[in-house]
């Protein structure tokens, strides 16, 4: 008797468009003949629908107006523990930071991916740095920016960074993916734009020393049992890896292997496996890195536990390189949900 798979897309975080590409992608490549698939869109306004239409409607979402293959409350599929397996391809907000982990924990129903703590940690970047700094993982010097502090004293809280991490850096949200309202700041103007650009998303701010770095990443799999692929490098088409840069530009380059010499590469590969394993990851995230491009020194930058499931996303791609196809991919983490729920 096949297994039935619920396959989660959408949402009401920033990355909901990209969250719609991914789905598409996993519902063409996920193995049929292995599992009955259940497709749940989720609006931007929250709205959840069991969808049972063309499937190239998803990515575009011209699935929403598809009335007639559109049934409401689609939620009560999980609470009605109508399925077997979560697979939630929802990028950012309410879907990578341990909400919808939540959810099937609370009806308990296996959930691909890290558990809700895990996921909780690895979406705030303040809260992953914080974490992992004692334990010796190597980051980008930073300072923590509050919301009601900088509404209070702008200008403090300007010198402080300025005074601590000096110019440039980077400045990001801190619970958001796929570059969304991060910017890098060359001087106060662009400092001061940056920061109010980065609270329209989040209420804490992380603000980075700009390092002069190659952008290394590491597809992690597994529970107990734990793999990493070859390491990739992402060469951005512009200043850094933005939006943009990730989703719309042709130019942007993915190198599997990266270049980096064989003792470089299985260094990355072997700290990536250590930050998931302390970080109680399970079934799949993305590391990502810093590697100084003068004296080699790695530095984290990241971790997606949801990371991109596109048609040119680096983790199936890395994966890829190692032999693993994207439908065994997805087939192993659904395995490994499984695994982890009766363990």
């Amino acid at each position: 008797m096949k297994k039935k798979i619920a396959v989660l897309f959408g949402g009401k975080s920033t990355e909901h468009e990209v969250s719609r590409v991914s789905a598409a992608s996993v519902l063409k490549n996920i193995d049929r003949d292995k599992y009955e698939v259940c497709v749940i869109g989720i609006t931007k306004k929250g709205q959840w629908y069991k969808y049972t239409g063309d499937i190239d409607k998803i990515s575009g979402g011209e699935w929403e107006s598809d009335e007639e293959n559109k049934q409401s409350q689609g939620y009560n599929i999980l609470f009605n523990n109508e399925v077997d397996v979560v697979f939630p391809v929802l990028h950012g907000l309410y879907g990578e930071d341990g909400t919808i982990q939540g959810v099937c924990k609370l009806v308990g129903i296996p959930c691909a991916g890290p558990s809700v703590m895990s996921s909780a940690i690895c979406m705030d970047k303040v809260y992953t740095k914080y974490v992992l700094q004692n334990f010796g993982i190597k980051q980008a010097d930073y300072e923590v920016v509050n919301k009601y502090d900088y509404e209070k004293n702008s200008s403090e809280v300007i010198k402080k960074i300025k005074n601590h991490l000096g110019l440039p850096v980077f400045i990001k949200p801190s619970n958001s993916g796929s570059s969304v309202g991060i910017t890098k700041a060359f001087d106060d103007k662009t400092l001061e734009e940056g920061l109010n650009e980065a609270l329209k998303y989040d209420r804490k701010i992380l603000v980075e020393e700009a390092l002069n770095c190659r952008e290394i990443e590491v597809a992690v799999l597994g529970n107990d049992e734990v793999k990493a692929a070859t390491p990739g490098e992402v060469v951005p088409d512009r200043e850094f890896y933005d939006y943009d840069s990730k989703y719309k530009s042709a130019k942007s380059k993915l190198l599997i292997p990266a270049n980096l010499e064989e003792d470089k590469l299985e260094e990355v590969r072997d700290l990536a496996i250590k930050i998931y394993k302390t970080l109680d990851c399970s079934g799949m995230s993305r590391v990502d890195f810093l590697v100084d491009k003068e004296t080699e020194e790695v530095y984290l930058n990241e971790i997606n536990t949801i990371p991109g499931f596109t048609s040119i996303s680096m983790y199936p791609k890395m994966w890829e390189s190692e032999g693993k196809k994207y439908k065994e991919l997805i087939s192993e983490l659904i395995e490994l949900a499984i695994d982890r729920n009766n363990n």
